[in-house]
């Protein structure tokens, strides 16, 4: 039995959570403090926690069940759960439709805005496994995707949307969209070959990685309008320099001719980045909320 967990873990990269839970916890973080001027209670952060656990094993899920026969004829995917024969598709429905209803039930215990902006999740989540067969903006609806965490961290605390919800929703998607572009590049020659679409593959990978930054720079005037939005202060004020310089140091570390740090540069720098946005806007937050 443990076996088989370790196996559903390694499906749907558990680790990859540290990129939008901090995130998730950001929206509620701010969303409670700014309408409230009050922290979340421990019960909501027990239904977040939940609604992200449903909601992104889902979504993983759904993304191996999807690509089952791309991943199978890929070598670097070749050995993933489905392909490799470790789990079966029916297995793997029957994860999806358990995660799902975790996120529901999670969503009904929040409030109403949140099991009304479910379908919209469900249907982000179902999506995106299908865009890289139609559209090199495929990374474009990831970040939509992903970003649905610090704005639902925000609906599940407030039961509302304002700009500046809007405002972390589109800096986390475009974030998200040009890591996802760093990521894409190992396989830019695989999906032309395959027919599969993305910004590699459309456009070489030099102009991806010009476009990666591009993104990157989006998401870095999206996290100082934030600061202007709002009652942040200071403390959020120097972890986004931080983030900035560790998405400086992202893109230094890779280049057209050097893809080698590629997953250093994917997961750990955007691990590491996710945390200190988080942290120093938890301590901006708090030190307000306390003082």
């Amino acid at each position: 039995m443990w076996n088989k967990v370790k196996i559903f873990l390694e499906m749907i990269k558990f680790e990859h959570t540290i990129f939008a839970l901090p995130f998730a916890f950001m929206g509620a973080l701010l969303g409670s403090v700014v309408r409230f001027d009050a922290l979340p209670t421990w019960p909501q952060i027990g239904w977040i926690i939940l609604a992200m656990v449903g909601a992104r094993s889902a979504a993983m899920g759904l993304n191996r069940l999807i690509d089952k026969a791309i991943d199978k004829k890929n070598p670097r995917t070749a050995n993933r759960a489905i392909p490799a024969g470790l789990l079966s598709s029916i297995e793997v429905l029957l994860f999806i439709i358990l995660s799902f209803v975790l996120l529901f039930w999670a969503a009904a215990n929040l409030n109403p805005l949140a099991m009304k902006l479910l379908p919209i999740a469900v249907f982000m989540t179902v999506i995106y496994s299908y865009t890289k067969r139609f559209t090199w903006a495929c990374h474009l609806i990831l970040g939509l995707t992903i970003a649905l965490a610090p704005l639902g961290g925000w609906v599940a605390v407030t039961g509302n949307i304002d700009w500046a919800a809007i405002v972390l929703y589109i800096s986390v998607a475009f974030w998200t969209a040009g890591f996802d572009v760093i990521y894409a590049c190992q396989d830019a020659d695989y999906d032309r070959k395959e027919g599969l679409h993305s910004i590699p593959s459309r456009f070489g990978i030099g102009r991806a990685l010009l476009l990666a930054r591009l993104f990157h720079v989006m998401t870095a005037i999206g996290l100082m309008s934030l600061f202007l939005m709002t009652e942040l202060s200071w403390w959020y004020l120097v972890g986004l320099l931080v983030s900035y310089a560790i998405m400086f140091y992202e893109h230094y570390i890779v280049s057209p001719n050097d893809l080698s740090k590629l997953n250093t540069a994917f997961f750990t720098m955007n691990g590491v980045l996710s945390v200190v946005v988080f942290s120093f806007t938890f301590i901006d937050l708090v030190v307000h909320y306390l003082w």
